[in-house]
């Protein structure tokens, strides 16, 4: 079994990320292969905090150049976490809206 660090590597914060705070959604990039429990329980475990839903995305690398070499991004997972109505906020977002 993971560790909950292992899990939720780190959050994403970008506009459209930041939008869904007010409608409790907090955007997290997790590990490639872990599940939807898996993400549930680490985020309620770090944070404190009780989960209604999560949904996961696999987002692939982009091509990359530079010159004449040609490279590619790593591919990587999203999960929008969605928290319950009586759940408290993650105070790590709290200053960025």
């Amino acid at each position: 079994m993971k560790a909950p660090q292992d899990i939720i590597l780190k959050p994403v914060i970008t506009e459209k990320s930041m939008d869904g705070l007010q409608a409790g959604k907090y955007t997290f990039k997790v590990a490639t292969d872990a599940n939807k429990i898996e993400i549930k329980n680490a985020v309620e475990k770090l944070f404190g905090v009780k989960v209604a839903k999560v949904n996961t995305m696999n987002c692939r690398g982009r091509s990359k150049r530079v010159g004449r070499y040609v490279g590619k991004t790593a591919d990587w997972k999203k999960a929008v976490v969605t928290l319950t109505e009586d759940s408290k906020t993650i105070e790590f977002f709290d200053g960025m809206y």
